[in-house]
């Protein structure tokens, strides 16, 4: 019940003593699609924030995809009708700069706490959240890519159960021994799978940071698509498929993948840290999650949404916007959000919670995500992003079906990323 739900009888005269004349109404686009628990946790923590700040009513849109999200945000704010605040790929950061919407945050921090706030966040998440001196998002629901084992079928092939693989050599390794054939040669369980639709490009960043190559510059004007580095992370992924005959061949479905693992039909899974609750809650068998395996080094992307507050907004409604997100930011709704989701929680603090250390004591595997933090970078986020990124997954794709080889598929991305990019240099 509203706490402003009041009896029929002194209902005008107590809204007139407890409301305050003009509440703000803040609209909030969130990157998902109707329905689902996802929507009830939004709904629930908008309510909590209005009890706690009745002056300000938080109006959730949920708006589809992250993709359909950017595409509405952007086609409302051309027609004068932008949301005072939504939660985006914290790699759309270049296009709404560039689309000239946002109001960087060091403009609404007005105090030492606003600005101690803006400074609480772990580091590898802000990477993608400031650019030119300037913070331009505030991180919430990140997360990086992590391995997903299946513990029953490691004891079956012979593995230690609890010894995940801590390289390149023993992923193929321990993938051999977990593969399953048949007598016609028919896989009826994969060693592991890595999915190669929806973003390609970043689990593709777990390779490559393994190797020790980097896909784009800070200032996201330049990408390296065809350093050696990259090419030879790329065929290490060919060859997983190809050569060790240890992956699915040609294109693995990103929605599907959790459910190949739930149905043991993958043994070993990488997948971001988002999908920790729903595999907690749909895996019918012990399972472990681990940092992703070492090239020469470990590594993995960073991922995920972060706030943005855009600039149709008044004085009054970026103060709002404000109280918003540092609530919802804040220890205790980050452990609640991580907790509730599997993202990681943004700051430090939130790990030192009363809740989250209660949380971790019965189910220790959110930490696998906050200690893998060391070992990120940025995800990849250029001017153009969107453009830029699908010369890169096209050529992935092309790779990975056989189409081409991995030197000319990432020479022709990296000749597309320059032809976009060249205005921006």
């Amino acid at each position: 019940m509203k706490p402003w739900t009041l009896s029929l009888a002194g209902a005008a005269l107590s809204a007139t003593l407890s409301l305050p004349a003009f509440a703000q109404e803040l609209s909030f686009y969130y990157p998902v699609a109707v329905g689902g628990p996802v929507t009830r946790i939004i709904d629930g923590m908008a309510a909590d924030f209005e009890k706690e700040h009745p002056g300000i009513k938080i109006k959730p849109v949920y708006s589809g995809s992250y993709q359909d999200t950017i595409t509405k945000v952007l086609t409302a704010a051309k027609g004068g009708d932008a949301p005072h605040i939504a939660v985006m790929l914290s790699t759309d950061m270049y296009t709404l700069i560039d689309e000239d919407v946002l109001v960087p945050f060091d403009e609404m921090a007005k105090t030492e706490a606003d600005k101690t706030w803006m400074n609480s966040f772990y580091p590898g998440f802000m990477q993608n959240s400031q650019t030119g001196g300037k913070t331009w998002g505030i991180p919430f629901q990140r997360s990086t890519v992590v391995m997903y084992w299946n513990k029953d079928l490691f004891k079956e092939a012979g593995l230690d159960p609890n010894k995940p693989p801590q390289n390149w050599s023993e992923l193929v390794d321990f993938g051999q021994k977990l593969t399953k054939r048949d007598a016609a040669g028919n896989v009826s369980t994969w060693g592991v799978q890595v999915p190669s639709s929806g973003f390609p490009y970043w689990l593709f960043q777990g390779f490559t940071t393994q190797n020790g190559a980097q896909l784009m510059n800070p200032a996201g004007t330049q990408t390296y698509y065809d350093k050696p580095e990259v090419v030879q992370a790329l065929q290490f992924w060919m060859d997983l498929s190809q050569k060790h005959k240890v992956h699915p061949p040609g294109v693995v479905e990103w929605g599907t993948t959790p459910k190949d693992f739930f149905e043991r039909k993958a043994a070993m899974i990488w997948t971001t840290t988002g999908n920790l609750t729903n595999i907690r809650s749909n895996a019918k068998f012990d399972f472990g999650v681990a940092m992703l395996p070492a090239g020469k080094q470990r590594g993995t992307p960073t991922g995920g949404g972060n706030f943005y507050v855009f600039k149709k907004s008044s004085a009054a409604e970026r103060e709002a916007s404000m109280k918003f997100i540092q609530w919802m930011t804040s220890p205790k709704r980050a452990a609640e959000w991580a907790i509730a989701t599997g993202y990681v929680a943004v700051s430090p603090a939130a790990w030192d919670t009363p809740e989250m250390k209660k949380y971790l004591t019965d189910f220790p595997a959110p930490i696998v995500a906050r200690d893998q933090l060391k070992h990120a970078v940025a995800e990849l986020s250029t001017h153009e992003n969107q453009r830029v990124t699908k010369a890169l997954n096209d050529g992935l794709q092309a790779a990975l079906t056989g189409a081409k080889p991995a030197q000319q598929a990432l020479q022709d991305a990296q000749r597309e990323a320059d032809r976009i990019l060249r205005p921006y240099r």
